[in-house]
């Protein structure tokens, strides 16, 4: 929410908090359960994740839940040990205030936010059984909210069928390894991420589905919805953008309502509102929460006694 204009280092922390409070102001009305996720921070990125927290925990202070649902920590480009000791210290504090950790151990390929993994040892694409459990031993001591995206083929964006070999099957081999090593009553003891999800045919869905994915990440496929949204506007409406005034219907016609911005990105939104209730279907999703029926509260209006912390917090990050 911050533009990368802004060169202050606590600029992507500020947009981000900013961001969250306009969804806690704006959720009653809509009814449905809403999620707060921030997602791969890597090692260079901490600070940014450091001034989340520090929102999480005045937020913590004043109502009793955090800020954020839940933020992912992707420390995969760093050695095993690394990233998980890093993992482990972040969700001790985490854990106190009931937030979700995600982590990512295992490369996913592609290519992603500056983070070029395309030419990548296809060896490399497959988080091993030891790899994932080792992290389920660490993070397991602290508390269960959290959950391992492991890498078994995975890549960001789309590629040409055969060019990407997926294989969600062996996330069931990470679960019986877990499985065996605590002696747990489960069948699926681990909750797993699916990254790369963009391009995934829905057969390699369910099987990651069924074998314990219980989140999935398809950034890709709905960047391209929401400029089909806006191409598709476009191309029905051409004559009418092609200058402020004058178009089939007449030389002096008006063509404000066309190229205003509030048109056309509300057709690139609701393209992409209908890829995401595809994936939500092919997950198995849809149908799962009925709308509530409770009246909403306004989360972002503090009790007077809380007013003095969380404005010494948000100063601290902005």
């Amino acid at each position: 929410m911050a533009g990368k204009s802004v060169k202050d280092p606590n600029a992507a922390a500020a947009g981000s908090v900013a961001l969250a409070y306009h969804v806690r102001a704006v959720a009653k009305y809509y009814g449905v359960p809403v999620v707060l996720h921030s997602d791969h921070c890597a090692k260079k990125l901490l600070p940014w994740f450091d001034g989340m927290l520090e929102a999480d925990k005045e937020y913590f202070d004043a109502f009793g839940e955090p800020l954020f649902s839940s933020h992912m920590l992707d420390l995969s480009e760093e050695p095993d040990d690394e990233n998980i000791a890093i993992c482990v210290k972040y969700f001790k504090k985490m854990a106190t205030m009931k937030i979700w950790l995600e982590m990512e151990i295992g490369i996913t390929g592609g290519e992603e936010d500056g983070v070029n993994n395309e030419d990548i040892d296809p060896e490399k694409l497959y988080t091993t059984p030891e790899q994932v459990y080792s992290v389920y031993d660490a993070l397991s001591k602290i508390g269960p909210m959290f959950s391992i995206a492991a890498a078994f083929g995975n890549v960001h964006g789309v590629y040409k069928p055969g060019n990407v070999s997926l294989s969600p099957e062996k996330l069931l081999t990470h679960q019986e390894y877990t499985k065996k090593q605590i002696n747990s009553p489960l069948e699926r003891p681990i909750f797993l991420v699916m990254h790369g999800g963009s391009g995934s045919t829905e057969d390699e869905i369910k099987v990651a589905v069924k074998n314990g994915v219980i989140k999935m990440n398809i950034d890709t496929d709905t960047q391209w919805a929401y400029w089909d949204g806006l191409r598709r506007f476009e191309a029905e409406k051409r004559d009418y953008l092609q200058g402020q005034i004058g178009n089939p219907e007449g030389d002096e016609k008006p063509n404000k309502k066309f190229y205003d911005p509030r048109v056309w990105v509300r057709k690139a939104e609701e393209s992409m509102c209908a890829r995401v209730g595809d994936s939500m279907a092919k997950l198995g999703s849809v149908g799962t929460y009925p709308k509530s029926t409770e009246p909403g509260s306004q989360q972002v209006i503090l009790q007077k006694n809380s007013v003095g912390k969380l404005v010494g917090a948000l100063k601290s990050i902005f």
